[in-house]
């Protein structure tokens, strides 16, 4: 997993980069967004070596414990004056030292809640399937709430993939497409601000002080940057032009500074490890851990092609951040405790192999 790490040190670098200007101007003062970072990956990696060497992670009450906590967090999130309003989202608990978001530690508890009931070869597929839905179904109503139609989406694609590799029937998915698109209608409705989004999209240039701003922003920074970019630390976007760049749009900074070639060794960093995750499934011995190695890296795998997609003006603006590269405490402590979960399950397995 030497991938991570690397990915991770490159995400202190940027947030550096992306962020310090930023910083300067709307937190002057206080601690540089590099500094927290690093602290927040030091957090991660501790958590990740606790996490890889406990067997409670195989235990299905463990995953029923979370889920419930995770549950009692995303109705937290929501009562005023426990709730974090940012950027319009009532998404985070303030800690003090830090936001945490209730949405990040949902993802890991519904994937592992699922992979551990379809894990079970007593029950039939329809009351596996049938399992599956109830327990996807809760925390997403409550995560789009908030809402965060970006960690709801990435956490049912995720999920889809996770069923997919269960067996599930193509007549299965058929019917869930079917089902999404008149569900996506009706949450545009809903909500007109998503119709703005999905029409800045399309035309960013249509508002582009407003709804297209961000996007635009975007491609400024990745167009003109070439195959090397105009190195470290020269970004233009990062003052002022694109909002919050350490954060969701921290992959446009990195594409500014180090270019085409840049940004084709992080992309390779990533496939190292998605390849590398869905490899230690493939070996697991067990049907809960090969469901669970696959879930986790099915979430990041979204969650990293959703990112680069927004900022290439491929997919439409969205809320999700680039795992271990974006500034968050949430994101990078909760994607190591990630981390740690697949090491285990994948130490487990090879155990098993050699008895």
């Amino acid at each position: 997993m030497s991938s991570v790490l690397f990915l991770s040190i490159i995400g202190i670098l940027f947030v550096h980069s992306a962020g310090s200007y930023w910083s300067e101007v709307h937190y002057k003062g206080q601690v540089p967004f590099a500094f927290k970072q690093a602290s927040y990956l030091v957090v991660g990696i501790l958590g990740a070596l606790f996490i890889r060497n406990k067997s409670f992670v195989r235990l299905p009450k463990f995953w029923f414990i979370i889920y419930g906590l995770s549950i009692l967090f995303l109705i937290g999130v929501l009562i005023p004056g426990i709730g974090v309003v940012r950027n319009g989202s009532q998404s985070w608990i303030s800690l003090g030292f830090m936001n945490f978001q209730p949405a990040e530690l949902a993802k890991i508890a519904v994937l592992g809640m699922v992979s551990f009931s379809l894990a079970n070869e007593k029950k039939s597929k329809k009351v596996m399937y049938f399992q599956s839905a109830l327990i996807l179904l809760l925390p997403i109503s409550f995560i789009m709430l908030q809402p965060d139609f970006g960690s709801a989406f990435v956490l049912v694609v995720a999920t889809f993939f996770l069923l997919f590799a269960a067996g599930l029937p193509l007549k299965f998915f058929v019917t869930i497409g079917m089902t999404g698109i008149v569900a996506f209608v009706v949450l545009i409705a809903s909500a007109p601000y998503r119709l703005v989004r999905i029409q800045a999209f399309l035309d960013p240039w249509k508002d582009p002080l407003g709804s297209g701003f961000q996007a635009i922003q975007s491609l400024l920074a990745v167009g003109p940057a070439g195959l090397f970019g105009f190195g470290y630390g020269n970004s233009r976007q990062k003052f002022l032009y694109l909002p919050e760049p350490q954060n969701d749009f921290i992959f446009s900074i990195l594409l500014e500074e180090t270019g085409f070639i840049g940004g084709l060794i992080i992309i390779t960093a990533f496939v190292i490890f998605f390849t590398t995750g869905f490899s230690l499934a493939s070996k697991a011995k067990t049907r809960a851990a090969q469901f669970t190695i696959i879930g986790f890296t099915s979430l990041l795998a979204v969650q990293t092609f959703l990112n680069m997609g927004v900022v290439t003006g491929l997919l439409p603006v969205t809320g999700v951040t680039l795992p271990f590269i974006s500034y968050g405490g949430s994101s990078l402590v909760t994607t190591w405790g990630i981390i740690g979960i697949i090491l285990n399950l994948a130490n487990e397995s090879s155990k098993e192999g050699r008895r």
